[in-house]
């Protein structure tokens, strides 16, 4: 029986920016290339603070010639859409780019588990791409093991059947994502206020060295150079009651890190690494913690 679930991301909005000036004007500010999005190849990337603090992070594909299509956190009521929207415009300036929102237009969907890819590509390298339907379909631009991402135009959902997958829940696929320790948006990263390189940006394809300049690039830059990521975002999993977000792990009377999100026994959290090794007894109130550190991730020689 195929292991292949699908689940629509109610918490997804999508903008288009389309014109002839769409890549240059996103190239500047995005912290991936955007010259490499094609019909072929998807992108993930964020949007930073001039300082290189985290503001957005969101998918970019290819809709047709003359448009690109952003897929980014919704929000409760769509207040974090909205921002970016707003925050993009804001930058466009003389940019011959028109942006609009097209999130009633199309169901984000997440094809997940074991078989999630097998109906759907011959080559599952994360970014691949190709449509399905009328839509586009999209290997997980940053790690294959989350499976796949569609953009179906509303009201062509037969098409899931089609591929042998099963409807599940958002919250099942976020517990999968959390176990692997990808983040998601401002659940799992403070606004204004995180680096890319803590959150497993570099692993996950989501900045590029190379590009040239963007907002925030120097912070980034910096922090990769310098060897300055003392702190990770990593998986845990949660022996006792669920904390909350926000919760401090100790070890001992130490600080250790903070729960940023909590998914069942699950959960994503900033760890100090310097204070996590074999002999660290971790708790959360009164749940036992246990930091997983996934294959994809790559620490620092002095913690690893």
């Amino acid at each position: 029986m195929s292991e292949s679930f699908y689940a629509i991301l109610t918490d997804r909005a999508v903008i288009r920016v389309s014109g002839p000036d769409r890549v240059s004007f996103l190239q500047g500010l995005v912290s991936n290339n955007i010259e490499t999005v094609s019909a072929t190849r998807s992108g993930y990337g964020a949007l930073l603070t001039p300082q290189g603090k985290f503001l957005f992070d969101f998918f970019v594909y290819r809709q047709d010639e003359d448009s690109l299509l952003i897929e980014c956190e919704r929000g409760e009521n769509g207040e974090r859409a909205a921002e970016l929207f707003k925050k993009l415009r804001m930058y466009k300036l003389r940019a011959k780019a028109e942006l609009t929102d097209v999130t009633d237009s199309y169901d984000v969907i997440a094809v997940f588990g074991k078989d999630a890819l097998t109906n759907l590509f011959t080559d599952t390298t994360a970014g691949t791409t190709g449509r399905i339907a009328d839509g586009i379909k999209v290997v997980d631009p940053r790690l294959a093991a989350l499976g796949a991402r569609i953009l179906l135009p509303k009201n062509e959902l037969a098409e899931m059947a089609a591929i042998g997958a099963t409807e599940s829940t958002t919250e099942a696929y976020h517990k999968m994502r959390v176990s692997l320790g990808v983040p998601n948006g401002s659940d799992d990263m403070e606004i204004e206020k995180s680096i890319l390189l803590e959150n497993g940006f570099e692993e996950l394809g989501g900045v590029d060295f190379k590009k040239g300049c963007y907002m925030g690039q120097e912070l980034t830059a910096r922090t990769k150079y310098r060897g300055l990521v003392r702190k990770r975002l990593l998986p845990i999993t949660i022996d006792g009651p669920s904390p909350d977000a926000g919760t401090i792990i100790m070890n001992g009377d130490k600080e250790a890190g903070t729960i940023r999100s909590v998914h069942g026994n699950v959960g994503l959290a900033l760890i100090r690494l310097e204070r996590v090794g074999d002999d660290a007894e971790l708790h959360a109130g009164d749940a036992k913690i246990t930091v997983c550190v996934p294959d994809w991730v790559q620490l620092p020689e002095t913690a690893a």
